[in-house]
């Protein structure tokens, strides 16, 4: 269904655009992508044209700190700034916005020779790619940098001529009618994943518990110095089919007991499991309050108090309702000799985030806990607002 990324960075590096899909779903969309190096009037109005208009420049993170812009909040998901170069009229044009966009790569950046807002959206790309974040924008960054241009990339959604999202079916007719390759992020970050890796195992030890006794092996994460854990029952080889749970940290639910989730007691149920089975890994990420950092998390809970959901509470912060990386578990599992999973979760996030990094899910293990008065709302926001299946 979908094209091989060498060929795709091929006809990136010859300045045409691609077409990203988040994965095979049918009701996956998708984004018209391109190196900044080519932002050229013709191309920038056929992603207006398409794209319902909205054009997004992507630039890694060392970049994006040299052009020291006049934004005091930035938006967690890596928005920073809509802008246009001064000398423009309105700036909405397709040359114009071109323009924009040269300068803004340029070499003699200046931040007073622009507008703020205009009509080039700038996002931050993070730091390591789709290795680091499945998302549409490291996959414009990564595609830039693997076909050696500049390290930035534009994208633009692709709607279909209603004006709705364009979904799978829709987007491989638009590749077929104008001769556009289709990826997905799965294949870019197995792509990546085949040719580098950034965690590194760094100590291992026998761990005694109340459920049973596992091996605890420790993991850094390069690109910021992050500390992982796995907690590994008997030995693990490729033919296995291994009951996985990915488990982010929680240090209210985990340590307190806290009633307002449900995560302490899925990883008391999933070590259970894991014991029970005779084989197994917990894998437990820090990633606090789905990966907003403990203080955050509390702040939610205040909102929350005062009637917010906690997607709710989230946004309020300024961040997404979940900003929690997967690829980083999946390094892990790789590294652990893991190529079969079955999946302990409710998340169908966690699948996606897992899949592309070589490991293969076999099933889904849903893991369900019981509702209490202080949870219930939590339970139901999952399921309706984030999709979790229960």
């Amino acid at each position: 269904m979908f094209n091989k990324i060498e060929d795709a960075l091929k006809d990136i590096k010859a300045g045409k655009m691609v077409i990203a899909v988040d994965d095979d779903n049918l009701e996956g969309n998708g984004f018209l992508v391109m190196s900044s190096n080519f932002a050229e009037k013709e191309k920038i109005n056929f992603m207006m044209k398409y794209g319902g208009g909205f054009i997004t420049l992507v630039l890694e993170e060392d970049a994006m700190q040299k052009l020291d812009l006049p934004i005091s909040a930035e938006n967690k998901s890596g928005y920073i700034a809509s802008l246009d170069f001064v000398e423009n009229t309105t700036g909405i044009s397709a040359q114009e916005r071109a323009l924009t966009i040269k300068k803004v790569i340029g070499e003699s950046f200046d931040r007073h020779n622009f507008i703020f807002p205009g009509h080039v959206f700038l996002y931050k790309g993070a730091k390591g790619g789709v290795l680091k974040k499945a998302s549409f924008i490291e996959l414009a960054l990564d595609l830039s940098e693997l076909a050696e241009q500049t390290p930035s990339g534009i994208l633009s959604q692709i709607l279909t001529e209603d004006g709705s999202v364009a979904k799978l079916p829709d987007l491989i007719s638009f590749g077929a009618e104008h001769n556009l390759k289709i990826i997905s992020i799965e294949d870019l970050i197995a792509y990546r994943r085949e040719r580098e890796c950034y965690v590194t195992q760094e100590a291992e030890a026998n761990l005694p518990t109340e459920f049973g006794h596992f091996k605890m092996v420790g993991f850094v994460n390069r690109l910021n110095g992050e500390h992982h854990v796995a907690l590994v029952k008997g030995e693990i080889s490729e033919e296995d089919e291994v009951l996985i749970r990915v488990h982010s940290e929680c240090l209210t639910g985990d340590a307190f007991h806290s009633l307002k989730c449900d995560c302490g007691q899925q990883l008391t149920a999933a070590l259970m499991a894991i014991e029970k089975e005779g084989k197994g890994i917990l894998l437990y990420l820090r990633q606090e309050g789905r990966g907003i950092g403990l203080i955050n998390k509390i702040k939610a809970y205040k909102l929350q108090e005062e009637g917010m959901d906690t997607e709710e509470a989230n946004l309020a912060l300024g961040f997404p309702s979940d900003m929690r990386d997967y690829g980083i578990g999946a390094q892990i599992l790789s590294e652990l000799n893991v190529k079969k999973v079955r999946l302990m979760t409710n998340n169908p996030k966690k699948i996606v985030g897992l899949r592309g990094h070589g490991i293969e899910i076999i099933a889904r293990v849903p893991i369900i806990m019981d509702t209490n008065p202080y949870n219930e709302r939590y339970f139901s926001t999952k399921k309706e607002k984030m999709g979790h299946l229960y």
